[in-house]
């Protein structure tokens, strides 16, 4: 099937409620989309689409041991979600969503999709950008990546992303430059004490004044068997 690009730019009025209609229907058909986000710019797909999920892997040259975190654009979606949610683990989200701070819960394991080897976790973060948000209420939960291909920098214009990214992408949406803050911090949720596994925007520091007993990247197990069996979804340097 022959993809039809279309580049809109947001910052135009007549051009904003078109990107999102625009966008909204690439994501109908399983079709990739480029979106701004608080951090970078993202490549998205519907995370319920394995089809559209394995496009964007292809797209940015990764393997199915890189699963891509998941853009929402409420808290109301946590639970729908994740299952297990330590209560802790949703004082971390209630504080610093929207915002940079990635999540990994247990996956509900009712839910039909497939992100990649997740080892039954998901990644979750919701963004704090409003035409982000605006896009994720119309297409639900995404699969978002950095819009780059692996091992490029990422791309702080929509028109960076299109040269990164060429054809494999329906829809390019740009919304100004980004880049300017760091990308999210990533926290694994399900281990207890609940550890960083990648530094970000969001400080241990903020952290531990929300739970005090989150541990940082380099800190000691408090026991032998505290961590997981299997890596956690989304550690790596392309979750946004």
């Amino acid at each position: 099937m022959t993809i039809v690009t279309q580049l809109f730019d947001a910052q135009q009025s007549d051009q904003r409620t078109a990107a999102i209609a625009a966008a909204s229907q690439a994501i109908g058909q399983r079709e990739l989309i480029v979106l701004p986000t608080d951090t970078v710019y993202g490549v998205g797909a519907d995370a319920f689409s394995p089809q559209a999920v394995a496009v964007l892997l292809a797209a940015k040259g990764r393997s199915r041991q890189s699963p891509p975190p998941v853009l929402i654009a409420n808290m109301q979606v946590l639970d729908a979600l994740a299952a297990d949610i330590p209560s802790t683990g949703r004082q971390l989200a209630e504080a610093f969503w929207p915002g940079a701070l990635t999540l990994i819960f247990n996956a509900q394991p009712s839910l039909s999709w497939d992100l990649g080897e997740t080892h039954g976790t998901v990644a979750l973060r919701q963004p704090a950008d409003e035409l982000a948000q605006q896009i994720l209420q119309n297409t639900g939960p995404l699969a978002v990546s950095s819009a780059n291909r692996h091992g490029q920098p990422a791309a702080t214009t929509a028109q960076q992303a299109q040269e990164a990214l060429g054809e494999s992408v329906a829809v390019y949406i740009h919304d100004g430059d980004r880049g300017v803050q760091q990308a999210s911090t990533i926290v694994d949720c399900t281990v207890t004490p609940h550890r960083v596994l990648r530094a970000g925007a969001i400080t241990i520091e903020q952290l531990r004044q929300v739970v005090a007993d989150v541990l940082d990247i380099n800190d000691p197990e408090p026991t032998p068997d505290a961590g997981p069996s299997e890596p956690p979804a989304s550690e790596d340097s392309s979750s946004l």
